[in-house]
């Protein structure tokens, strides 16, 4: 099992700030995460419509969407920040 926190609008439009799934084997990368997830409903489909401007970070760490999930304890799924 994987842990997924959602922040900010990404929270708002799954509907939940946190879940454990089972991720299939060929789930491998940060990218193939974002498009399994936009697989599993319409919610999950309005929050990751543009998976480019997703940022993600692997166990508190920052990570590009070519980066491997192996291992991961925990995946943190957050739309860009801004502020100043």
């Amino acid at each position: 099992m994987t842990k997924l926190v959602y922040f900010a609008w990404v929270r708002e439009r799954i509907g939940k700030a946190e879940e454990e799934i089972s991720l299939p084997a060929e789930v491998v990368t940060v990218g193939d995460l974002l498009g399994h997830l936009k697989s599993l409903g319409e919610e999950y489909e309005a929050a990751l419509q543009f998976p480019e401007a997703i940022r993600v970070a692997i166990n508190m760490e920052h990570a590009d969407h070519d980066e491997p999930i192996a291992g991961a304890r925990e995946i943190g799924l957050f739309p860009p920040m801004t502020g100043g």
